[in-house]
């Protein structure tokens, strides 16, 4: 059996005004869906990134797995490798973080082929991954303060959400219609004093959901260090409160809270030096730039080693990544955090049915072969012609938050 054919077809997926440290999210978030059909009709589904690199990646790296068996990984990687040299990195300027290229795209192939290689067994794809040791699992809420509407639109039915209170509201809106029993917000919108009384907010309305904040290395040192004081004993764990390593080691040497990571440690190259240098006590796994569903299992296997916390990192995506994310959450014994997702924000999906749906803050693991989900060809397309209209086709928070406020500058870190 070989791969025979291999179709991209870039979609845009309707997004919410959601507020973070570079801007604000665009009309259309973008995703490129991947069909890998081998000699013998075996189709596998995988989901990647949408940006204009990670693309042209994808649409180079394809025409040279045409004849490769699907459970030939390492020779898959090797052929992406040999396809894209000196490829750099995926993301556009206006990014806190970049990955590279490569490892985009072999995880991006990757997904497919463990789709196949299950369907070919008739084995879930965590079957392939060690085997599952959950049958559902636990996902926290992802809250964003956020504009009504985007611009020359009517609110959404989310609303305005610029101040505690009316943050407070959206959890409990997510956890009434979700379950989720984790809460985890996107700071580094509003000024940092806001902010810590958001989490005190929370904190009350919420007695006992772990709570979470990250603001995407928003904050110098000195202010990562005040809202980590303020929030001892109340936070599960900060994520990213500063850019770089060892400004990372110097806010965790001054809190007990547990510091998370996924912008500092993007690699296995940096686990190392975060290590020696006490810097994070968590690591948010990523297939999609950790180089797939098996480097994840890997970077699972060290975090246990060296007693890290593990996590799952999250973007805007569609139920083909969500299938992937449970799959490899089900085989990760050590998987000690819930997991990050956009998911809820989502209003559409290119999957057939209702695949998952959250019950208590869960999904269920699914069962048939593969990675248990399958295309509906009409919201494909629909997804796929909303991509051509779209006049974005890079992601740029920061130029559409420009929009809402010309005078807006770009800070990083902004407090």
């Amino acid at each position: 059996m070989r791969i025979a054919e291999i179709q991209l077809t870039p979609v845009a997926i309707p997004d919410k005004p959601l507020l973070n440290c570079k801007g604000v999210h665009q009309p259309h978030a973008l995703r490129t869906v991947i069909e890998v059909t081998c000699d013998d009709g075996t189709v596998g589904l995988g989901e990647s990134y949408g940006s204009i690199k990670a693309l042209e990646g994808l649409r180079r790296a394809a025409p040279a797995l045409i004849g490769l068996d699907p459970f030939h990984l390492h020779e898959l990687k090797s052929r992406v490798f040999a396809a894209l040299p000196g490829a750099g990195g995926i993301n556009a300027k206006s990014a806190v973080a970049d990955h590279k290229l490569t490892d985009v795209v072999a995880s991006a192939f990757e997904v497919p082929c463990l789709d196949i290689q299950g369907k070919i067994l008739g084995r879930p794809v965590c079957d392939l991954l060690g085997g599952a040791v959950r049958t559902s699992v636990s996902f926290s809420a992802y809250l964003f303060f956020k504009f009504a509407s985007h611009i020359g639109e009517d609110p959404d039915e989310w609303g305005e959400i610029l101040t505690p209170d009316q943050m407070v509201g959206e959890a409990r809106r997510m956890v009434a219609k979700y379950g989720f029993q984790s809460l985890k917000i996107k700071g580094g919108v509003l000024h940092p004093d806001l902010e810590i009384e958001t989490v005190l907010k929370l904190r009350e309305a919420f007695p006992r959901h772990p709570l979470r904040i990250d603001p995407n290395g928003a904050w110098t040192v000195e202010t990562a260090i005040y809202v980590a004081r303020k929030l001892e004993n109340v936070l599960e764990y900060l994520e990213d409160p500063v850019l770089g390593m060892d400004q990372m080691a110097q806010v965790a040497a001054a809190t007990s809270i547990p510091l998370a990571t996924n912008m500092i440690v993007l690699e296995f190259d940096h686990i190392a030096t975060a290590f020696k240098k006490k810097a994070v006590n968590i690591v948010l796994s990523d297939h999609h730039y950790w180089g797939g569903l098996r480097a994840s299992s890997h970077l699972a296997k060290i975090c246990e080693v060296l007693d890290l916390g593990l996590s799952m990192h999250s973007n805007s995506h569609l139920g083909i990544t969500l299938a992937a994310m449970v799959h490899a959450a089900a085989a990760t014994p050590n998987l000690t955090f819930e997991c990050d997702t956009h998911y809820p924000w989502t209003a559409t999906d290119v999957t057939e049915g209702t695949p998952f749906t959250f019950r208590n803050g869960k999904l269920e693991l699914p069962a048939t072969p593969g990675l248990g989900v399958s295309l509906d060809r009409e919201k494909l397309a629909s997804l796929a012609a909303l991509y051509e209209k779209s006049s974005s086709k890079e992601r740029d928070d920061t130029a559409y938050m420009k929009l809402f406020d010309p005078l807006y500058e770009r800070l990083v870190p902004r407090w």
